[in-house]
């Protein structure tokens, strides 16, 4: 995962993968952080920490 900060907005950039069956096994997840994670972005000197779970719902 790359977090940035351009023009005082917040870019994502996580790599997507094929669905798999989230924990619950309600949704299929197509890209995760696993978990909040520390990025390279900055605000007032402190990391930005970024937890980000991206999913399809099947039969939709």
């Amino acid at each position: 995962m790359k977090a940035t900060i351009k023009d005082n907005t917040l870019i994502i950039e996580i790599p997507l993968h094929a669905p798999r069956p989230s924990a619950t096994g309600k949704t299929l997840t197509v890209a995760s952080s696993n978990g909040n994670q520390p990025t390279a972005a900055t605000v007032n000197g402190l990391p930005v920490i970024v937890g980000v779970n991206a999913y399809i719902k099947p039969g939709r």
